[in-house]
């Protein structure tokens, strides 16, 4: 299992290779939230988001002959570019199983990072199925999206600097908002503050019609989304917390959070304007529940990773125009 030496070792293989992003602040956010915000800035991330850190983790755990046979992924576009990006790196092979209705951007990443792309239908088809059957048909090794002890390890690395830099800022009581799809990154981060930083807890945020994390946590069992599909928040739907990560959320998070697509697209605006970052409606999420979410957060400061900024020209500018600087 993930513990906090796993996510040590990986960040020691990330060394040169993985940005620390930075912990963004501004008055305008704080004034909108009523309190304290700090933002961590995986947008700025390589490849524009967190999941480039669970991508180096896993391919620079793997022995080199399996390396060099090459890795499967499945993902509807960050966790693609990061296992791709990482590829690429150690000159390994990378097919990447994407969903058909994934933005464009994300998917012409992937295949500009050199990686194999399988489009398939998530209305009708099992991603799962369709990477088991690729992976044991060439001899590939599965990276799973969240679900995959070095993965979250390599997440859970963005929870280490966040307690640094929390403690450089004078924070120690604090919830840490993670935008959550199966996990990964929220269990990771929740690991690396239980050891490194006690006084923050991580709690998940989702879109609405899409918090089977939420609906797990208050239920004390995993609960299925009922659709696969209908939300502008693409990187973070997925049918079920996973079966690694749900009792790590089980055991160190508060309860979760859920915002609307409108929600989402608001915070897209407010970072912008007010921070200078770009986000994609799922990477925007914690900040909205941060913004939005007032009365179900305590104390005087609230953390927030901005997880993603891979979004395609036309949503963006359809949240700009719709909610220009978003107060």
């Amino acid at each position: 299992m993930t513990d906090i030496t796993r996510i040590e070792a990986a960040a020691a293989r990330m060394a040169g290779h993985i940005r620390r992003t930075p912990l963004l602040s501004s008055p305008f956010v704080d004034a909108l939230a009523g309190r304290r915000v700090l933002v961590k800035a995986e947008c700025l991330q390589h490849t524009g988001s967190f999941k480039a850190r669970g991508g180096w983790s896993a391919l620079s755990a793997l022995p080199p002959e399996a390396r060099a046979r090459g890795v499967i992924a499945y993902s509807s576009g960050n966790h693609a570019q990061g296992v791709a990006a990482a590829a690429r790196a150690f000159e390994a092979p990378a097919v990447i199983v994407m969903p058909a209705d994934a933005p464009r951007l994300k998917i012409d990443n992937t295949r500009t990072l050199g990686a194999e792309v399988v489009l398939y239908d998530r209305a009708t088809e099992d991603r799962d199925a369709i990477g088991a059957a690729l992976a044991a048909e060439r001899g590939l090794t599965l990276i799973r999206p969240y679900d995959e002890v070095e993965v979250i390890a390599g997440q859970g690395t963005c929870g280490l600097e966040i307690a640094e830099q929390a403690l450089e800022a004078g924070v120690t009581q604090a919830d840490v908002l993670t935008c959550c799809g199966g996990g990964g990154l929220t269990a990771g981060v929740a690991l690396a503050l239980e050891a490194r930083a006690p006084g923050l807890r991580a709690r998940p945020a989702e879109p609405a019609g899409f918090d089977d994390t939420a609906r797990s946590l208050a239920a004390g069992s995993i609960q299925r989304n009922a659709s696969l599909s209908g939300s502008i928040c693409d990187a973070i739907v997925t049918p079920e917390p996973g079966t690694l990560t749900f009792p790590i959320l089980q055991r160190l998070c508060g309860p979760g959070l859920v915002v609307s697509d409108d929600e989402a697209m608001r915070a897209m605006a407010v970072a912008f304007a007010r921070l200078k970052i770009v986000l994609e409606p799922g990477g925007a999420v914690a900040l909205a529940a941060a913004l939005f979410r007032r009365e179900e957060i305590e104390g005087d400061a609230v953390i927030c990773i901005a997880s993603g900024g891979n979004v395609d020209g036309a949503m963006f500018c359809e949240a700009l125009a719709r909610f220009g600087t978003g107060d």
